[in-house]
């Protein structure tokens, strides 16, 4: 078991050799005979010739590892605070577990990857309602990155001017009934709000209301008239939102 016949395989770093001189030599990972290990270690650098010095250097590196962890072994053991001993070998255990484990898992993900590359995917057609559904509008583009973030602090105002003006004792009491805000009527508010009108401020158009709901339900409508180009919003050098209507073609 002393000997064993040096091949001068090409080891992807220090680990991998390590792992390969212990399947080798049939020895149990958790109780590495650190004596013939780091003698057939260095039986392999001395074999290797011409090497690169930047991958030498990582070999070399565990060598020196190899023989400060055999000679911590001639001594006496160190303790932990529990009294226990101290293996020397422990992390490098640890590290050549941790080292397996990646090497294994890299075998599955080479594995899982040739046959992906066999496999064969037949296109599936988008449904019909995808196909001509309507694509997201992006306001930024229709209203300016500005003018949208005015718009909606404008609509941040409101909402907690909104808020702020409900009594907080007496809302707690009473009968607690659920908003019905119909979108069709804020619509049709909205165009008759428009009507004989060529501008207006957006803040004369969300006055009067009582609940938050209704402003944003609101809101939505005003969008979704800037959407169909109905009307036109932009902020004014005092800072003002504004709402021009469009006349019809």
């Amino acid at each position: 078991m002393d000997e064993l016949k040096v091949e001068l395989e090409v080891f992807e770093g220090p680990l991998e050799l390590l792992l390969k001189l212990i399947e080798k030599n049939k020895v149990d990972i958790y109780d590495i005979p650190i004596a013939l290990i780091t003698k057939q270690y260095m039986e392999y650098l001395e074999a290797m010739e011409k090497a690169d010095m930047e991958i030498m250097s990582e070999f070399i590196v565990m060598a020196a590892t190899l023989l400060n962890i055999k000679s911590k072994l001639l001594l006496p053991r160190e303790k932990n605070e529990a009294g226990e001993e101290i293996d020397p070998r422990e992390e490098l255990v640890k590290q050549l577990l941790e080292y397996k484990i990646y090497k294994y898992m890299s075998y599955e993900l080479k594995d899982m990857r040739t046959d992906a590359a066999r496999s064969m995917f037949r296109e599936v057609p988008l449904p019909e309602n995808l196909v001509n559904a309507t694509p997201v509008v992006d306001y930024e583009k229709i209203i300016g990155k500005r003018t949208l973030d005015s718009l909606k602090k404008a609509l941040d105002e409101l909402i907690k001017r909104q808020e702020d003006s409900i009594d907080p004792i007496r809302s707690r009491f009473g009968k607690i009934e659920k908003e019905e805000v119909s979108l069709e009527n804020k619509m049709e508010y909205i165009r008759k709000f428009c009507a004989g009108k060529h501008k207006f401020n957006f803040r004369d158009l969300m006055e009067g209301f009582k609940t938050k709901v209704e402003l944003i339900v609101t809101f939505l409508c005003l969008l979704e008239f800037i959407k169909t180009g109905e009307v036109r919003v932009f902020q004014d050098s005092n800072g003002e939102i504004l709402v021009t209507v469009e006349e019809a073609a």
